[in-house]
């Protein structure tokens, strides 16, 4: 099933849901307040991954100063299309601080949305979770965390829970106060009681391991 409800009315009822489950629960939504999740819905799934990648293992200063170097080569549009992502000189788009593994994935994303594998945003929103997953980790420097990322910004889901961020089981850790952080595995079981708010948990859970 696709949730996809990030209405005010929807981080209410995940507000008081997730206050419900137990006192730890309840103290740390009471500390943070409000669920402040914002998406970024009006993302093509082309641009939403191109972004990822460009981002993968970088700090964010970093990953946006060589992103505004790529877009700069194509002042006439807001985002480069697929066919001009190819069309341009690979060794011009590294240029701009891309590593030769990145650009490599960025060309391939741009190919694969040419040949129907990466789907519109219109063909995304019908398309279930797992569905999703194992269609774009097919592509070269895809992994499920930046698939789960695109699910929570980009098409609105309300129910993912992303147990390979590390920040998502530090933040459980220091919730419940555990010496060690909860595996991949238990992480996943543990999570499916917070089912259908899991994308409001996990932004509850990102505001932990700063504090």
């Amino acid at each position: 099933m696709i949730y996809a409800d990030l209405s005010p009315a929807a981080y209410q009822s995940a507000e008081r849901f997730l206050a419900g489950l137990d006192a730890d629960w309840a103290r740390h939504v009471a500390d943070i307040g409000p669920c402040l999740h914002a998406a970024t819905p009006a993302r093509e799934p082309y641009e939403a991954l191109i972004r990822a990648i460009a981002y993968q293992q970088l700090h964010a200063k970093a990953a946006e100063a060589i992103l505004g170097r790529l877009l700069a080569l194509y002042p006439e549009t807001h985002f480069p299309t697929a066919q001009q992502l190819l069309a341009s000189d690979p060794e011009q788009q590294r240029a701009c601080g891309l590593s030769s593994a990145k650009l490599v994935s960025i060309r391939g994303i741009a190919q694969a949305t040419l040949d129907g594998v990466v789907p519109t945003r219109q063909e995304a929103l019908a398309l279930p979770d797992e569905a999703l997953i194992d269609r774009l980790t097919t592509l070269r420097g895809v992994g499920r965390w930046t698939v789960e990322m695109f699910l929570i910004y980009s098409l609105e889901r309300s129910d993912i829970l992303p147990v390979d961020d590390f920040a998502v089981r530090e933040g459980y850790k220091r919730l419940k106060g555990l010496e060690t952080a909860p595996t991949r595995k238990q992480m996943l079981e543990i999570g499916r009681a917070w089912s259908p708010y899991r994308t409001m948990a996990a932004w509850y859970l990102w505001r932990l391991p700063a504090r």
